[in-house]
């Protein structure tokens, strides 16, 4: 049987995560049971291959199979010809659920990753805002008049966010967070999060609050300073489509990043798609409504927070809104 006849449209169990800062928008907005939980669950990881949280596919024949085991076994009939240089899943898919702000961090760069090593992986992301309260934040790059040494000077209080990027939280607005960026998402955000497959984050700021376990968490200013790109001063916020239209839309979020292309669709009736001749996969996050997603007896449906993993060789498919009104998708590929 050939990879093309075994692989259809894949979904996984998401993986909760407790954080200090986990929030309810998952189950109020999203209307998700959450496992019983002694901290607030701040995280769900809907798509991920590392050794220590690997997904389970939730349906089908490969049902209960693992994402890496499928990375293993088809190679890249599932992830395509353009991704040559690993053998883990390129991406991770995160929802990220804040109850309260996070922790100011920046991510390393290749650069700084061989410059600090220590087990370091470069980490891009892209944040996608699904849902945010009235008065939000979002705190992303450093601000065109800040310095390096007012930084240092400032980083260990709350008036370090006076040198940054502060915008407010809207739905549909997307942040594209290149390694280097100093950021933090601020409370009340509920954010779709794309990323290179890393868990390498430098916390500089913690706003002095203590983790689950009632002591500090870690800091780690030395390697977070060195990782900043203090060049980088460009707007990292991506405007979101304004108004609903009674026709479908793809709008680019993402179009110039050598680790993934991502685009908002706006759809309100079929919309065809092709993985073409195979070079890469397509992961499709619901936002808004559920879709269908496949062809023929290869289908599945996803609702709001979830996403499908369309391998690369599967070709022609089609995404179908299911409930009344707009879906939005968020795609993303190679």
């Amino acid at each position: 049987m050939t990879a093309k006849s075994k692989l259809y449209p894949l979904t996984f169990s998401p993986v909760y995560m407790e954080r200090v800062w986990g929030g309810d928008m998952m189950s109020k907005v999203l209307d998700r049971r959450l496992p019983e939980h002694e901290a607030p669950i701040g995280e769900s990881w809907e798509l991920v291959d590392r050794d220590e949280v690997n997904s389970v596919i939730a349906s089908g024949e490969l049902a209960g199979k693992t994402l890496g085991e499928l990375v293993s076994t088809f190679g890249s009939a599932l992830v395509g010809s353009r991704y040559v240089s690993g053998k883990r899943f390129p991406l991770m898919v995160k929802m990220i659920d804040a109850g309260e702000r996070l922790s100011l961090q920046v991510h390393p760069d290749e650069n700084a990753c061989r410059e600090l090593g220590g087990g370091s992986e470069p980490k891009t992301e892209m944040w996608y805002v699904i849902a945010a309260q009235t008065g939000a934040k979002i705190f992303a790059g450093l601000a065109s008049g800040a310095t390096k040494v007012q930084l240092m000077d400032m980083l260990d209080s709350a008036e370090v966010e006076k040198l940054m990027q502060v915008y407010t939280s809207q739905a549909g607005d997307a942040y594209y967070i290149a390694a280097g960026t100093l950021h933090a998402i601020g409370a009340g955000n509920l954010i779709l999060e794309i990323q290179q497959n890393s868990d390498t984050t430098y916390r500089v700021n913690d706003w002095g609050r203590v983790g689950i376990d009632g002591k500090p968490r870690t800091l780690h200013k030395e390697q977070g300073l060195k990782a900043i790109d203090y060049t980088r001063r460009s707007s990292p916020r991506v405007p979101g489509a304004v108004g609903e239209r009674s026709f479908n839309r793809k709008f680019d979020v993402v179009k110039l990043c050598p680790y993934f292309q991502v685009s908002d669709l706006r759809l309100h009736s079929v919309w065809n798609d092709d993985t073409g001749s195979g070079e890469s996969f397509h992961l499709l996050s619901a936002v808004k409504n559920r879709v269908r997603i496949g062809h023929g007896d290869k289908e599945c449906v996803i609702s709001p927070g979830e996403t499908a993993l369309v391998p690369a060789c599967f070709g022609i498919y089609s995404i179908s809104p299911v409930d009344p009104g707009e879906a939005v998708v968020i795609k993303t590929t190679l």
